[in-house]
């Protein structure tokens, strides 16, 4: 997926199992993270970083959505843990996580695995890609996205 490619829509289910569409928010800019898995180390770092970012995020007008491939259930239980205030999205099946090729061969102690690379994307409200930050770090990451955020919404 390059910068300004139409972003094609999808449906996953949220953690409460509604099903929420990508075309849900036209009209919007979507902030979609992607990160490995529910309640793990990095993953909550970063998911707490948006939380403690989401109300200036919010003040752009964008909406944030959270992707892994963790079930519905697991979603709401991170979600209630740490009290995120954006949806959660399951993709159990991986069919998101490959339309934006975020799955990526790792090395997990000593063994090859499949796993989502965390990254996020900004998509416009025109559902165009605006940008890509690959290979995101947990810490300080939510900053920057509302750095562009902010750098986008000038323009």
């Amino acid at each position: 997926m390059q910068i300004n490619d139409k972003v094609a829509d999808f449906a996953l289910q949220d953690e409460g199992e509604h099903t929420i569409h990508l075309k849900d928010f036209a009209d919007k800019p979507v902030v979609l993270f992607f990160y490995p898995r529910a309640d793990t180390p990095g993953c909550t770092i970063e998911a707490c970083g948006f939380r403690d970012q989401f109300e200036k995020i919010q003040s752009t007008g964008a909406v944030v959505l959270g992707i892994s491939r963790d079930t519905p259930l697991a979603q709401k239980k991170f979600r209630e843990k740490y009290n995120l205030p954006y949806t959660l999205l399951a993709d159990v099946d991986e069919a998101v996580c490959n339309q934006f090729g975020v799955l990526k061969e790792k090395n997990m102690y000593g063994k090859k695995v499949i796993a989502i690379e965390r990254t996020t994307f900004l998509i416009g409200p025109d559902q165009h890609l605006l940008k890509i930050f690959p290979r995101a770090k947990p810490e300080g990451h939510a900053e920057k996205v509302l750095a562009a955020l902010k750098e986008f919404e000038q323009k």
